[in-house]
C-alpha cells in the first residue's frame, strides 16, 4: 500500500491566508523554522498507477501538480484518481470537487449523512450535475443499530486493498443541521487493509472523541494517520484567534491528561503520524518544545508530499 499526503494541514492551511498568529506571521518573515502546508488530503493505492483521494481539499489543484501519478499520463486527458472518500462533509474536505469538475463523471464514496449535507446545505451533487452528469454516488454503509459495527468494501479498479469504515464522534460542519445534533455517519475513520501484506492504515483526521471499538482499532492497525488539529483545548483562545474549544470543533487536542498523546503513549504496535495541524499549533514550528515532546513519545508530525509504504 503506497500512501502519499496531498495535504496537511488543517482548514485554511498553513500560513492562514488571513492569520497573523505567531505561527503564520513566523512562516511569513522567516523567523520560524517551520514549512507551509495545504489542507488535508492523502491518496492511497496499491499498484502506484490507480489511486483513491481521500477528500477533496480546496488546495486540490496545487496538490495535484505536485504530485505527478494523479496527472494526465495515459490518453489526452485523463487522471491517476480513481475513486473519492469523503471521510465528511467539511469545507476544507470537499470544495476540491468544484475543481474537479472538467474531470467528471467521479466516483465518489461517502455515507447518507455527508450525501444529504452535499445534497443540500451545500449542494455539490446537484451542482455538479451540469459536468458529463456530475458525481456517481456510492454509499458506504454503516449499522446504525451498532455504532462500533464498521462497512467494509473494495472499490473497482484498486486491487488488493480492503476499506472498512467505521463512524466515530466527531463534529458535522457549521453549515449542517446535524452540527449540535450528531447522526452517525456525519464523520467516518477509515481502516484501509492491504491483502497481500496484512497491513493495515487507520485513517481519521477528524477524532474527537474516540470511543473503546475506535482505540481498539488504533492498537491493532500498522499505521495511524490521526487528528493532529490542536496542542491544547484552548489554544483558540490562548492564540488569541478565537473562543472555541477543541471539543467543540470535534477535535483531540494532543495534549492534556486525555489528550492524543496520552491516547497514543501505550500503543506499542502502529506508527503514529499526527495530520489536520492547524495553523495555530505550536508543532509546526520544528525546533519548538512541543515538537519535542512528539518526539520523545514517538509521534510524527505529517507534511506535505510525505510518502509513507505499508
Amino acid at each position: 500500500m503506497y500512501i502519499h499526503v496531498l495535504g496537511s494541514a488543517a482548514g485554511g492551511g498553513f500560513p492562514q491566508w488571513n492569520c497573523n498568529c505567531a505561527n503564520c506571521a513566523g512562516l511569513r518573515n522567516g523567523s520560524i523554522s517551520a514549512q507551509a502546508r495545504t489542507q488535508s488530503s492523502i491518496a492511497i493505492s496499491s499498484d502506484g498507477e490507480n489511486w483513491v483521494l481521500f477528500n477533496t481539499s480546496p488546495d486540490i489543484r496545487a496538490q495535484l501538480a505536485a504530485f505527478p501519478p494523479l496527472q494526465p499520463a495515459r490518453n489526452l486527458r485523463d487522471t491517476g484518481i480513481t475513486a473519492i472518500i469523503l471521510m465528511d462533509s467539511q469545507i476544507d474536505h470537499t470544495t476540491g470537487m468544484l475543481m474537479l469538475r472538467e474531470g467528471c463523471p467521479h466516483n465518489v464514496y461517502c455515507s447518507d449523512m455527508v450525501l444529504e449535507d452535499l445534497s443540500t446545505g451545500f449542494p455539490l451533487f446537484e451542482m455538479l450535475k451540469h459536468w458529463n452528469g456530475g458525481l456517481n454516488h456510492h454509499p458506504i454503509q454503516l449499522n446504525k443499530d451498532d455504532y462500533s459495527e464498521a462497512g467494509s468494501f473494495s472499490i473497482p479498479g484498486i486491487d488488493k486493498l480492503r476499506f472498512h469504515a467505521v463512524p466515530i464522534k466527531s463534529k458535522a460542519p457549521p453549515y449542517s443541521p446535524h452540527r449540535h445534533d450528531s447522526h452517525v455517519g456525519d464523520t467516518i475513520a477509515m481502516c484501509i487493509e492491504d491483502e497481500v501484506s496484512g497491513k493495515t492504515l487507520f485513517y481519521a483526521p477528524g477524532l474527537g472523541d474516540p470511543e473503546p471499538h475506535i482505540i481498539a482499532l488504533m492498537e491493532e492497525a500498522d499505521c495511524l494517520l490521526v487528528d493532529g488539529t490542536f496542542w491544547r483545548e484552548d489554544e483558540m483562545a490562548f492564540s488569541g484567534v478565537g473562543t472555541k474549544l477543541a471539543a467543540d470543533m470535534g477535535h483531540l487536542p494532543q495534549s492534556g491528561d486525555a489528550g492524543m498523546i496520552s491516547l497514543l503513549r501505550d500503543m506499542q504496535k502502529p506508527r503514529k503520524v499526527l495530520i489536520h495541524i492547524n495553523n495555530t499549533n505550536p508543532i509546526l514550528v520544528e525546533d519548538s518544545s512541543e515538537r519535542a515532546k512528539l518526539d520523545q513519545e514517538g509521534i510524527e508530525v505529517a507534511f506535505d508530499g510525505m510518502d509513507i509504504e505499508l
